[in-house]
């Protein structure tokens, strides 16, 4: 394998583990609001994938606030359509998803920070 490539697997794998991680809170707080039934793995990762590109596109353009109003409310759309609920539910999912990434990534960070004093001696 050609040395050039490396980096590009190592930014494959990233994605991939990005998209799941990410679709993983989506699902996790689509299953809380809509059940197990409309709320599918499969349905979150196309949320993520497709809210993540378009977004993504957008960003590229550099439309700044406008951008991400539209950003915003096409991964309120998505979410909506995967799920099969309202837009005040979608909103609601979104919320819930960002609050739980924030308090799984909170805890993560408890856990190195416990684990580098423990390292150090303290």
């Amino acid at each position: 394998m050609a040395l050039e490539t490396i980096p590009i697997l190592y930014m494959l794998v990233g994605i991939i583990v990005s998209v799941i991680i990410n679709s993983l809170f989506v699902w996790l707080a689509g299953r809380a609001f809509v059940g197990a039934e409309k709320a599918k793995f499969t349905d979150a990762i196309w949320i993520v994938i497709i809210g993540s590109v378009i977004g993504g596109i957008l960003s590229a353009f550099n439309w700044g606030l406008v951008g991400a109003i539209i950003t915003f409310v096409l991964w309120l759309a998505l979410i909506k359509h995967f799920f099969d609920c309202g837009w005040i539910k979608a909103f609601i999912i979104a919320i819930v998803a960002v609050i739980i990434q924030l308090i799984v990534e909170f805890i993560i960070g408890l856990l190195f920070l416990g684990a580098m004093f423990s390292g150090l001696g303290f």
